[in-house]
């Protein structure tokens, strides 16, 4: 049970949610775990299956208080709330940024900003780390390019300038990931993204866990009432979550990737986890998937201090940090959207 934002965030599988007088109760097998005042609250999310009583369901709508489920894996379920003028409010606000070439410009911006930023500070920390396992000099000259990345972002006037950027920086990122495999590099040989089929054992885990961590942020963009289809850096396109993509990009570095070289360096998967199809589409198998998808539910319990927010917040409640941030920012609480900034 934890509040972020005004938001009340119960991670616990099987809490049941109830109403005591104005206040909201949080009960495991009947034994009080904790309360919060209603009126100290805009939004519950839940991740469980236990339930809500429909005492505290009508408080919530009564008060506006919007009250969503999840899955415990984060898969959005359903959303409850009384008067939807908020949601209104807030969506006809992202329609009109979307459609604002400056506004929309900026955000975008500010997601490709925390992307290259992140990225340049996982080839950091692995040179500060592991510099006698690495080619360092390699790594260096790659960290660099980022850096000056950067200050080409700022320096973009049109989203094509920006996807020129964005596409270089991702060359170079990748050109040295292969650096970061520091155990079984004859089993995950990486020289190069490749997707649609991945052709790799690398790009097959970095495809899977992209996939999990989109379906993350975009029950996070539901939860916050934000339409997760309508982008500012990925355009429109039927079907896809366009401000799913691009709230992704600042995230990819730091929680996908980062995992995904912990899984191969750990040893957690090996060779007998993949088989290659006759296209040559590298698939996981079953099993290793359910390894992958235990260790990222551990993953997402790990905890860090926001950068933005100055607060400890699990992984797994990030994405809804970030959402929140971005809904705070369109209702013009806050001056432009604070991208999450790992260091």
């Amino acid at each position: 049970m934890r509040k972020l934002l005004n938001t009340l965030y119960v991670t616990s599988e099987d809490s049941y949610l109830a109403l005591d007088g104005e206040n909201v109760v949080l009960l495991d097998d009947g034994k009080e775990m904790g309360r919060l005042p209603l009126h100290n609250l805009e939004g519950i999310v839940s991740f469980g299956y236990r339930g809500t009583s429909p005492a505290l369901m009508g408080a919530c709508a009564e008060k506006n208080i919007s009250l969503c489920y999840l899955t415990p894996q984060g898969k959005y379920l359903a959303r409850v709330s009384g008067k939807v003028k908020g949601n209104v409010l807030l969506r006809e606000q992202q329609y009109k940024s979307a459609f604002d070439e400056k506004i929309s410009l900026d955000i975008a911006k500010n997601c490709i900003s925390g992307k290259i930023y992140n990225g340049r500070w996982v080839l950091e920390r692995m040179i500060r780390d592991h510099s006698m396992q690495i080619d360092a000099e390699r790594m260096k000259k790659a960290s660099v390019k980022l850096k000056d990345a950067l200050e080409q972002v700022n320096k973009s006037r049109t989203k094509e300038q920006l996807r020129g950027v964005e596409g270089e920086a991702a060359k170079t990122y990748f050109s040295v990931f292969d650096e970061m495999i520091l155990q079984q590099r004859d089993v995950f040989k990486f020289t190069g993204r490749n997707r649609r089929p991945p052709l790799d054992n690398v790009n097959a885990m970095l495809s899977f866990v992209y996939a999990l961590l989109t379906n993350m942020v975009t029950s996070a963009l539901e939860v916050v009432g934000l339409d997760p289809y309508v982008g500012y850096m990925h355009t429109e396109r039927p079907g896809r979550v366009s401000l799913s993509l691009d709230m992704l990009e600042e995230l990819r570095p730091v929680l996908a990737d980062r995992f995904v070289l912990t899984m191969i360096n750990k040893r957690l998967v090996g060779k007998n986890d993949f088989k290659q199809k006759e296209n040559g589409a590298v698939l996981i198998s079953d099993d290793a998937r359910k390894v992958i998808l235990t260790e990222w539910q551990k993953k997402k319990k790990e905890t860090i201090t926001h950068p933005f927010l100055k607060e400890k917040v699990e992984w797994g409640i990030l994405p809804y940090v970030q959402a929140m941030l971005l809904a705070r920012y369109l209702r013009g609480d806050l001056d432009g959207y604070p991208p999450f900034l790992w260091k």
